[in-house]
Order: structure tokens, then sequence, then C-alpha cells
């Protein structure tokens, strides 16, 4: 059995999980010891986080206002389990690096962008457990022990766990995953949230680039109307939300689907939507924070 292939229909819906639910994904296997009163803490959420430009990492606003009271109320996670926007992959891959370097995967910023250092471990023990229990499950993966942090990992987690205590597990976007593969990865990996693992899909929930006007206060209505339409569709319809390319020219929304699809990845590990944080940047950005339960 190999993981599904791109689904385009989505008339016969149905969550992986519910399909498949002898056999959750848990971190068991990857503890020494487990946490301290590991069994009695109340799940933690899964969350998408809208990661907008590199220079989030500098700025304070009120999406790092958002991201900071993130790491300030929620219980301290064991670890980090992520999906971001640009790690495009052939295949399902999992870092197992121990010291993820900081990359700096851009150009033409502020010098100081790219003197900044995120520090966290890895957690290769976490990442070959996930890998095994996956692959046992016929899901073809495999760890990536040198992957560096891209800056969808780092530039929101600076200002969510600033000291670099928590340890990170990055997983690849593979190319051909769609929006109901990625929700089934997430579905596979829910069971994550009962042992104080943060699952976390950093992308962004608009992201047209060639409508950016950089600092601008402007909207872009037609960015706004996506993400509300979305939101709603979150909300109340879950297949709908799935179905995102019916909106009509949602390519001027999404010209590529890699920043969306890691919303898809922590839906499928909550479902029931909460709104943390929503705003624009540079006219056309959506910034918006969900957490799913």
């Amino acid at each position: 059995m190999s993981y599904p292939k791109p689904i385009k229909s989505i008339s016969s819906y149905q969550p992986l999980a519910d399909a498949n639910p002898a056999m959750p994904i848990t971190a068991a296997g990857a503890w020494d010891n487990a946490p301290s009163g590991l069994n009695h803490a109340a799940s933690l959420p899964a969350l998408f986080i809208s990661h907008g430009a590199p220079t989030l990492a500098i700025e304070q606003s009120a999406t790092t206002n958002a991201l900071a009271r993130i790491g300030q109320n929620l219980p301290k996670p064991c670890a980090i389990v992520i999906m971001s926007a640009h790690w495009l992959s052939a295949k399902l891959e999992i870092s197992s690096n121990p010291k993820p370097k900081t990359w700096h995967d851009f150009s033409g910023f502020d010098p100081k962008l790219h003197q900044l250092q995120y520090p966290a471990a890895g957690h290769p023990a976490l990442a070959e457990s996930l890998a095994q229990q996956l692959s046992a499950q016929g899901i073809a993966c495999s760890v990536n022990p040198v992957r560096a942090c891209d800056h969808g990992v780092w530039s929101p987690l600076i200002h969510m766990y600033p000291e670099a205590d928590v340890p990170i597990v990055q997983i690849s976007l593979p190319r051909f995953y769609d929006s109901v593969a990625c929700y089934q990865l997430g579905a596979q990996l829910a069971r994550l949230r009962d042992e104080q693992i943060l699952i976390i899909g950093s992308g962004n929930i608009t992201h047209n680039l060639q409508a950016m006007q950089w600092g601008a206060d402007s909207i872009d209505d037609s960015a706004h109307d996506f993400k509300s339409w979305l939101l709603r569709q979150l909300k109340s319809d879950i297949p709908s939300a799935l179905d995102w390319q019916q909106y009509p020219n949602y390519r001027d929304i999404h010209p590529s689907d890699e920043h969306l699809l890691p919303l898809f990845f922590a839906l499928g590990a909550g479902q029931r939507v909460n709104v943390i944080h929503e705003s624009m940047a540079h006219h056309s950005l959506g910034m918006d924070i969900y957490r799913f339960d």
C-alpha cells in the first residue's frame, strides 16, 4: 500500500484516521522515559500559522504579539512537529537532524535578519519513531539527517519560544500531496497531541506575491474575501474546505498551493477551528493563525 495520490474529487470523502483507527501514531517509542505527568496533561492543539515574509522574525506587530501569547499560554510542549511550505520534496521526509542549522533561505532583506540564529535542537528518536510507524501503515517516508530549519519554521517559533528550548521535528510537503493527503497525514499524527507534542502547519492563508504592496496598510479585497470564505467552510463543512479549489479564481489568491496546504495538515490533527489572530500584511498576505482542537 502506498500513500494516497492527490484526490481531485472528495465525493467519497473519509478521513484516513477514521478508516484505520487501530494503529495511532504515537511518540511512545521516542522517549527514554515518559515525560512526567504525560498521561494526565490536557491535549495540546494543532496550529496553522501564517508566517508571512521572513521579516516576521524581527517585527513587533499584532501577529508577533499573538505568537508570543501562544507560547506563553499553552503548556510547554515536549516537542514540535511542523510542516513548512518551504520544504517541498519528491516524497515524504522527516528531519532527524539533531542540531538543525538556521537556514536563511531568502535574499534581499535587512542584513541583521541573516544574522539571526534559532538554535533549537532536533529530536532524532522522535523522527525515527514517526517514520517507522508511518512506514508500517504503508505511508512511504524516510528520515533526513541533514535538513536545516527554513524560515517557515524559525521565523514564527522565535516569537513563540524565544529560548529555542523545544525540540523540533520538521515534516516535508511532498509535491504530489493535495489538501486531502495533507489532511490524512495530519489525522495520522493527531494522537501526538495527547503526548504534549505541538503540531503546526506553517504557510499563509493567502499568498500571492505578485499582488503584494510592501508596507501598505491597504487590504486586498479578493484575498480577504477568500480567507473569510475558507474560514466559514472550516467551521461548517470540512469536505468543502478541502475542495478549496472550487473557489472562483482561486489562483488569484494562491498561484501555487504550497502555502495553503499546511493548513490542512493542522486541520487533520484537530478539526474544530478557533481563530487566534486575523490580519493582513503588505496588502495581500493574510496573516491568520488558527487553532484546531
